[in-house]
């Protein structure tokens, strides 16, 4: 059912380097100019393209950036469904994605005709979806959410209305926990977020007992547990900014640990160890994309992002109810 990373072959794909210009940074940023275009880069992309970005961001922020765009191509930086959520709100603009192969392991966990069956053994109940899964599974969707509003989106939806919660097992259960609602699970979940062990968390904890604990809600339960706060990257990121401490354990993706120093240099962060000795704290799909093929897109208006009109049609609608009930 899971998908466990991408194909060594595909990780280690050489970019040709007869077009690749010296200064990539310049380069970018000329073409950029040229196209009229926007980057877009999710908080869990290597630094360098966190840095060319005009906008950084996790999948709400990201989402309301897209709708926002005044740019005509929009290069986005982060996996596929992401860019996916992109050309959904801007089916008339040009929407790039570095490499087409950054897909997602949790959106990969949700298959569309598995879903599709599950939904129809539950006529009864609304389908609140996890952002990050297919536009597939969105077009089966009546609400879209992300991690950031997920709690108040469940909030507001009738208390005698039984939902389905997918696809992310972990935070539909931490959604259960903070609303008390009843809801019907979905079996899936991120490589990366079920990766972290709590016995060397716990021994992190313990070489650095002045660290708060933060935590992404995809991490499983043992290890929310132990977390001094639980939030989006977003509400990670705000947290270290507005804390007194001085040290942080960061339980999520490594990646966002580059904004978390740029706006606190003076703090400590510390990524939380997975239950092996591999960098599984990186999301392996997330570092597909490099500036060389960052500026490639750009320069050959390719890969594109498409989708079948009747699908992102059906799975605006789910995107729409979620940004006016952010709103």
């Amino acid at each position: 059912m899971f998908l466990t990373a991408p194909k060594t072959e595909q990780l280690d794909r050489q970019v040709s380097q007869n077009s690749i210009p010296r200064d990539l940074f310049k380069a970018i940023a000329d073409l950029k100019k040229d196209l009229n275009a926007v980057i877009l880069a999710h908080y869990y992309q290597d630094p360098d393209l966190q840095d060319i970005a005009d906008y950084i961001g996790d999948s709400l922020g990201l989402s309301q950036a897209a709708v926002n765009c005044q740019a005509d191509v929009i290069v986005f930086l982060g996996v596929h469904f992401m860019a996916e959520t992109a050309k959904i709100l801007n089916p008339n603009r040009l929407v790039l994605l570095p490499d087409l192969d950054a897909g997602c392991s949790l959106a990969d966990s949700c298959p569309p005709a598995r879903f599709a069956k599950f939904k129809a053994e539950h006529p009864d109940h609304m389908v609140i979806s996890y952002i990050n899964c297919s536009a597939d599974i969105k077009a089966l969707s009546d609400i879209i959410c992300t991690s950031a509003n997920a709690v108040a989106i469940v909030n507001q939806i009738p208390k005698d209305q039984p939902i389905i919660f997918a696809p992310d097992r972990n935070l539909g259960r931490y959604v259960i926990e903070q609303t008390g609602r009843d809801m019907l699970l979905w079996d899936g979940a991120c490589i990366v977020h079920e990766i972290f062990s709590e016995r060397k968390l716990i021994q992190l904890k313990l070489s650095h007992p002045e660290a708060d604990i933060i935590a992404h809600p995809e991490c499983e339960a043992n290890v929310l547990r132990h977390a001094d706060f639980i939030g989006s990257t977003t509400g990670l990121l705000k947290y270290v900014q507005k804390s007194d401490r001085q040290e942080f354990i960061v339980v999520t993706e490594s990646g966002v640990i580059h904004q978390m120093q740029k706006a606190s240099p003076s703090k400590k962060f510390i990524p939380a160890p997975p239950n092996s000795n591999c960098a599984c704290n990186e999301c392996p799909y997330m570092r597909l994309n490099t500036l060389e093929k960052v500026y490639l897109a750009m320069k050959n208006r390719s890969p594109e992002i498409v989708l079948d009109e009747s699908i992102r049609q059906a799975a605006l609608k789910p995107m729409q109810r979620m940004l006016e009930m952010s709103a």
